[in-house]
């Protein structure tokens, strides 16, 4: 376990030895347009869910029709497309795997994520071209195991979060496969996604797509005294509550997972893939975490001797998140400094703002589309894929109409802003929370 407060302090490895491949970003998309902004934003491969077999059952998801466009979207860019259909399935989930999977095979789908060995089977005989990537919820943490599922025809494995950057090395050194850890977002408490709660909770099968999250849930939690200790004013009365009034009651939400720090040792163990949670995110999320390792991953591998992590990462990935960071099970197990006990844990929270249209080089005015209310006088922040961010002040506005505008209150209402800078249609622009 690694706490994510003093991350660029970290001693990290540099190369010796055999030039490294240079590791896949993959990043989350629930939709059409967030799996856009993740290409555009720089993932070297993006990852949906279908409209069945997957995980995310109250994600947008992806039909047929929007898979094939998301294919054609992401070739065209030099990038790949992966759907999860990880379910555990029960028997009246098998009737629809085949032609499911012959579906995603003529949508164009470079490889789907599964954990069940009847999806395996089944797929290799109704899509027999199909790549196959085995889930993190295969629970997988060794050598042998990893061996077992590449003879089953798994070409990659994703492994259990539980695994260590040293497991990790041994692995490669057994195996020679593909291996993809996640990096970066929300950790299940359970034990990889193996998890019932919600069915307990909810009657929603988190197995099957219908996780309610009831980890992060708060819980009073009391403890029984035991009966030498009672008195006789506590005989026949609550047991005594274990959290302060105003404490928040946490007790199962990890922080979320942050490698950016320690892409070096990932690397030097043999990861093939650096994978990011979150398709249930927005496409600021989605877009700033996944530029933020595309950047890091570049800088590495354009000078791995003299390669330092930016904090300027790590300050874009806080205005990303909503949860405080930690590394998870790379350097140990974690401790109860990796659980969450408060809502926030003063992260910075910062507004999706607006969305750049255009931008006219003469005027100096961007078109933006509104993602959130922002107003003359507010201080702003533009990001994008190449370039490096800047802060104004909102000075002028103005609507469709060219009328001088003091707010924009309006979801998705277009927008005209004076400009400091330069930007570019795709850019986002940002504001901190009051």
């Amino acid at each position: 376990m690694t706490e994510i407060n003093v991350i660029s302090d970290k001693k990290i490895m540099t190369p010796r030895g055999p030039v490294l491949q240079k590791p896949e970003v993959l990043a989350p998309a629930g939709n059409l347009e967030k799996l856009k902004f993740a290409v555009r934003y720089g993932a070297d491969a993006v990852y949906i869910g279908g409209q069945s077999l997957g995980l995310r059952a109250n994600a947008d998801n992806f039909s047929f029709d929007e898979m094939k466009e998301a294919t054609d979207f992401a070739h065209a860019h030099g990038s790949k497309v992966f759907v999860a259909t990880n379910i555990i399935a029960h028997n009246e989930d098998l009737y629809q795997v085949d032609d499911f999977m012959r579906s995603l095979q003529r949508a164009g789908i470079d490889a789907i994520i599964v954990a069940d060995p009847a999806l395996i089977e089944r797929t290799k005989q109704a899509a027999p071209d199909m790549e196959l990537h085995l889930s993190t919820q295969a629970s997988t943490t060794n050598w042998q195991t990893v061996q077992f599922w590449k003879e089953e025809g798994v070409s990659r494995v994703v492994l259990a979060r539980e695994v260590s950057v040293q497991e990790i090395r041994d692995i490669k050194k057994h195996v020679d496969i593909e291996i993809e850890a996640f990096v970066h977002g929300a950790m299940c408490i359970s034990y990889s996604g193996r998890c019932v709660l919600s069915n307990h909770f909810t009657a929603r099968d988190s197995n099957r797509g219908g996780c309610s999250q009831s980890c992060r849930w708060q819980y009073d939690m009391f403890e029984e005294l035991p009966q030498e200790e009672e008195t006789i004013g506590q005989i026949g009365k609550t047991p005594l509550p274990m959290f302060n009034e105003q404490d928040p009651q946490f007790t199962m939400s990890s922080k979320d997972m942050c490698m950016l720090g320690f892409l070096p040792d990932m690397i030097q163990a043999g990861v093939d893939s650096f994978k990011i949670e979150g398709r249930m995110k927005s496409i600021h999320y989605v877009a700033t975490v996944t530029n933020q390792y595309r950047r890091a991953v570049d800088a590495y591998f354009a000078n791995p001797e003299q390669y330092k992590l930016n904090p300027e990462w790590m300050e874009e990935i806080r205005k990303a998140s909503h949860r405080s960071l930690t590394t998870g099970f790379f350097y140990g197990t974690p401790t109860e400094q990796d659980q969450l006990y408060g809502e926030n844990e003063d992260m910075p929270q910062y507004d999706f703002a607006g969305l750049v249209l255009d931008y006219d080089v003469e005027t100096r005015i961007a078109t933006l589309q509104q993602r959130n209310k922002f107003s003359v006088g507010d201080t702003v922040e533009f990001f994008g894929p190449t370039m490096e961010r800047f802060e104004q002040t909102v000075t002028e506005m103005w609507n469709e109409k060219d009328e001088s505008i003091t707010s924009a209150p309006h979801a998705m209402q277009m927008v005209k802003v004076r400009m400091d800078r330069p930007v570019s249609k795709h850019d986002m622009m940002r504001k901190e929370k009051k």
